[in-house]
């Protein structure tokens, strides 16, 4: 339950902050003032942690102990299935894997609402 108090408390901060930054909640944009700019310098280096899951899959010890280079492990998504992208363990948005230049990344499809963080909770 304090949980989603946490929560229900983590929208009100995003309405103060599209607030202080002079746009409305509705997704209206307006530039920072160099005084706003300079206040909202003060978190931009908070580290948080960025998690995007590929599927799951369970394994028994011994099969685990029996991996090596080249194994393959199946997973729970399939091709072309959305991934969900987390931070700090928050459902964020949604995307898909693209590869530029040999290496894994995500293509965001998807940014979710503050009301359907909410909805997500019951």
């Amino acid at each position: 339950m304090a949980e989603h108090q946490d929560d229900l408390e983590a929208l009100d901060d995003i309405d103060n902050l599209d607030q202080f930054s002079g746009r409305q909640s509705a997704g209206g944009g307006g530039a920072l003032t160099r005084e706003e700019s300079q206040n909202l310098d003060l978190i931009l280096d908070i580290p948080l942690t960025v998690t995007v899951e590929l599927g799951r899959s369970k394994l028994l010890i011994n099969d685990l102990l029996q991996l090596g280079q080249g194994s393959v492990i199946e997973l729970t998504k399939l091709v072309g299935e959305p991934l969900e992208v987390l931070v700090n363990n928050k459902l964020v948005a949604r995307g898909e894997v693209v590869v530029v230049n040999d290496k894994f990344g995500v293509r965001l499809t998807d940014i979710v609402s503050p009301m359907e963080r909410v909805q997500s909770l019951t």
